[in-house]
């Protein structure tokens, strides 16, 4: 009997995450990968996922939260695979900030439409939470949230509040939730920086955790799960999750053999993601942070600044990194098309360099070395840290280690919290 092109597509689809499986075993993944410098192969949640035919799914009405980053290995949207399968009833696709397909720029949706690809309804989860999201989620029709994006590993990067969102509106609409694993690309080798105060929660920081939290998604959620959801919602949310094989807490994300998909428009590398959780901070000021540029959050500046800005954070001795007197030209955002002075990072040593204390020291210096130097003026900053310690401490004259100091208790107990969810050696 013939098969229709959906089922011959969805079967090519399952057998080629099948084959790579059976290639690596049921343990962590060792094959050689040569398209991607000969590493280990990491398979992804949807990996395994599919290459167990989607047994998880079976039965269920399915609707996902997913971006731009939810590829197979070979850059297919994992919408379309699974849309091409029917042994899924996928019918909804939930998008959050920059949007399902990435059209939108920062503090921007696309909005409720339909998708071209697939005919398949995408909701904007974008600034939606609570019973407004689970109204959606009831709406849609679907009984079980699928959750596939790829993290940065930063408490402001907004997915991460999207998955707890999400995973919130789940237990109220009582749906189900299952969340496929992907790495985190800087590591999970600790938690580092300030704890979020709850008194400063926004979408940028819901619950109490470190600036940068050293976890998977999947990690995250059973986190949210055991100590958020249920305050929130009265109850946890029917979780299930699908891990990777093969990642490791030390990996880098070169080290994982899986391509990289900007997970936003200013998140173009994995060099990006590992600044990004300590020069962010400069959201806060009336610095630019690289945006409009070939490399955000690498460099940073402003109109007046000039090489003592480098020099000054040169001094510091800051383990692993290297900083260059740099001028540049935004071609939006912060000083659009001026040009201006500033630093950029050149990262010479992963393993030693800690991004949220290089941050602190870069802020501390901007301040002391250009007069012009200000917060903006609803001090985003404290939403950024998670509280207004080290505004409060940067404004007094404090120093980089005196600053860093400040958060070692609250965040001690955080890695404590989290040591129970780990699931990766």
């Amino acid at each position: 009997m013939a098969l229709s092109r959906r089922v011959l597509l969805g079967r090519l689809a399952t057998a080629g995450a099948a084959g790579a499986a059976l290639a690596t075993g049921a343990g962590p993944a060792q094959a050689a990968d040569p398209a991607h410098g000969g590493g280990r192969r990491v398979h992804t949640g949807f990996d395994r996922l599919s290459a167990g035919g989607y047994r998880l799914l079976e039965g269920r009405t399915v609707g996902i939260v997913t971006n731009p980053t939810g590829v197979t290995r070979d850059l297919r949207h994992i919408v379309d695979v699974m849309h091409a399968d029917e042994r899924v009833r996928l019918t909804a696709v939930f998008g959050p900030e920059h949007g399902f397909r990435g059209t939108a720029q920062a503090g921007g949706s696309e909005g409720r439409y339909d998708d071209p690809a697939t005919g398949l309804p995408v909701y904007d989860t974008y600034n939606k939470s609570g019973r407004a999201l689970a109204d959606i989620f009831g709406a849609s029709g679907v009984d079980t949230v699928v959750f596939d994006i790829q993290d940065v590993g930063a408490r402001f990067y907004t997915y991460i509040w999207t998955l707890y969102d999400c995973m919130v509106a789940a237990a109220l609409a009582g749906k189900r939730f299952v969340v496929l694993d992907r790495p985190n690309p800087v590591t999970g080798r600790s938690a580092t920086g300030p704890v979020l105060d709850k008194a400063y929660a926004s979408f940028i920081g819901r619950e109490p955790i470190a600036q940068a939290h050293g976890m998977t998604v999947t990690e995250l959620a059973l986190l949210f799960n055991g100590e958020f959801v249920p305050q929130a919602a009265g109850r946890p949310v029917k979780l299930e999750t699908v891990p990777m094989t093969g990642w490791r807490r030390t990996d880098f994300f070169d080290a994982t053999g899986l391509p990289w998909v900007p997970p936003s428009p200013n998140m173009p590398t994995p060099d990006t993601a590992l600044v990004y959780s300590g020069t962010c901070l400069f959201e806060g000021t009336n610095l630019s942070e690289g945006r409009g540029t070939t490399r955000p959050f690498e460099l940073l500046g402003a109109d007046g600044i000039d090489r003592r800005w480098a020099a000054a954070a040169t001094g510091l001795g800051l383990p692993g990194v290297h900083f260059r007197e740099a001028y540049f030209a935004p071609t939006f955002s912060k000083f659009q098309g001026k040009t201006i002075g500033g630093v950029q990072l050149h990262v010479h040593d992963r393993e030693t360099f800690d991004p949220v204390r290089t941050g602190i020291g870069l802020l501390v210096t901007a301040k002391r070395v250009w007069s012009g130097f200000a917060w903006r003026p609803d001090n985003g900053i404290d939403r950024l840290t998670g509280s207004s310690t080290v505004r409060k401490m940067i404004d007094a004259g404090a120093g980089t280690d005196e600053i860093v100091a400040a958060w070692r208790q609250n965040l001690a107990r955080f890695r404590a919290l989290r040591k129970p969810y780990l699931r990766y050696a």
